[in-house]
């Protein structure tokens, strides 16, 4: 194999290799096998027709396609080792050609990893929210404990917004029944929000024993067969149920915690959801002084570099999904899109996770940042613990480079992020960060 010019140009490598006569040969043989048995060729058996009488009959570059397939990835490899090219995305061939001594000339492009020009990263002005928690929210855990503690017990009444009811029901499409609309003996806590709009609250008033047809219209974003569809439903009471709270007092406390008194079980609440609030306010402080270095550099991202990351995304939200018994299709069916649409929807997402990858990347480098063995040493054994493992299986699943990159960008992450100056939220966005935060 042997380099013969390579071009570098608006972000892209064209790379133009020879690869001799033997080593293609070697690679038209491979590909022969791999597909003799499939060829059919009048006077032999399938499968046994000589290289050269298969050639002589489809033409002499029939396995041409399947051996360049076959020595790419080395030949891809060492060109670009060769000439010191830092490649992303996926190489295609974009043209070959017969070489002077029988073997050929492939044209490689393949897109460049961008080129950086750092801006200002370190002391950085970047808003911060505050750490606080509300009476109300203490109050509201307090509230939850309750209702997990509560009782339900059967009333002889008309129901009630927060009551339970015992129901069947039956869905119907200008009168026909419907699939997945059927259940007896089903519990429905009214206010929960959990039905079609417009359900739970025609069922309240209603007492043990009477029936009622329930006209509702179902949201445009759901399933397609039902998007949008008035239906009714025909309902039947079988009882209603009503919640029963404990008393607030320092009793409760007792009975729901290792505390003796309602106000030290008050304080850990509130303990806990600051330390939550702190460290979740720590994460979206990093997250903005680090998008806000990455905003400062200069840098044109490859659209294979987001198409990649897309890809990642997808695939881990696919296994998210799997584990709750969904497929990805489905999904993008049930949101009224399909996959170009989520794909589209990802997108954003997934280049900023590559800029801010990029960035942290150019600042590793620019301030020499490392790893040592022994902090490697010591992540290894961090990560046998978090999961259960020996350390040997830890340094099989993840090499000491993939460890050392990682804690370096760590590094990078901890200088931009240490040396910001944090900034208050205006009122509107602390409000909001409050909400995203809880």
């Amino acid at each position: 194999m042997n380099v013969k010019n390579t071009e570098k140009a608006a972000g892209k490598a064209k790379i133009i290799v020879e690869v001799e006569k033997a080593e293609f040969d070697a690679a038209l043989t491979k590909a022969y096998n791999k597909s003799r048995k499939d060829i059919f060729v009048p006077g032999f058996r399938k499968g046994k027709a000589p290289r050269k009488v298969v050639e002589g009959m489809y033409g002499a570059k029939v396995f041409y396609e399947d051996a360049v397939n076959e020595i790419f990835p080395e030949v891809y490899e060492k060109a670009i080792v060769a000439q010191e090219i830092k490649a992303v995305g996926t190489p295609y061939v974009s043209n070959l050609e017969d070489g002077e001594d029988g073997g050929v000339v492939l044209t490689v492009e393949t897109d460049l990893y961008p080129e950086v020009t750092l801006g200002d990263y370190k002391g950085l002005e970047v808003p911060k929210s505050e750490v606080n928690v509300t009476d109300e929210e203490v109050e509201a855990e307090i509230d939850r404990m309750a209702e997990r503690n509560s009782r339900i017990e059967t009333v002889e009444r008309p129901a009630q917004e927060g009551d339970t009811v015992i129901l069947d029901f039956e869905g119907f499409d200008n009168g026909v029944p419907f699939e997945g609309g059927k259940a007896e003996g089903y519990s429905l806590k009214l206010g929960s929000h959990s039905f079609v709009p417009g359900f739970e609250e025609a069922l309240v008033g209603l007492s043990a024993g009477d029936e009622k047809d329930v006209d509702v219209t179902f949201p445009e974003n759901y399933t397609p067969e039902l998007a949008g569809k008035p239906v009714v439903f025909k309902c039947k009471i079988h009882e209603v149920k009503e919640t029963q709270m404990p008393e607030k007092d320092d009793e409760f406390a007792k009975d729901v915690s290792e505390f003796d008194t309602l106000d030290a079980l008050r304080a850990d609440i509130r303990a806990k959801r600051e330390n939550e609030r702190r460290e979740a306010v720590e994460r979206a402080f990093e997250s903005a002084a680090v998008e806000k270095a990455a905003a400062n550099m200069t840098c044109e991202i490859p659209a294979s570099m987001i198409e990649e990351q897309v890809d990642k995304n997808l695939e881990q939200f696919a296994y998210q999904l799997q584990m709750n018994g969904m497929k990805l299709e489905d999904y993008a069916k049930m949101m009224g899109g399909d996959m170009n649409a989520m794909r589209n929807s990802m997108r954003p997402m997934a280049e900023t996770t590559v800029r801010n990858n990029v960035l942290l990347a150019a600042v590793v480098e620019a301030e020499g940042l490392t790893a040592t063995d022994e902090e490697v040493a010591e992540e290894v054994k961090r990560l046998a613990e978090q999961y259960s493992m020996e350390e040997d299986k830890v340094r099989a699943a993840v090499s000491d480079e993939a460890l050392k990159a990682d804690l370096a960008t760590r590094k990078a992450v901890k200088l931009i992020t240490e040396s910001a100056v944090a900034t208050a939220l205006p009122k509107a966005e602390e409000a909001e960060a409050s909400k995203t935060e809880e």
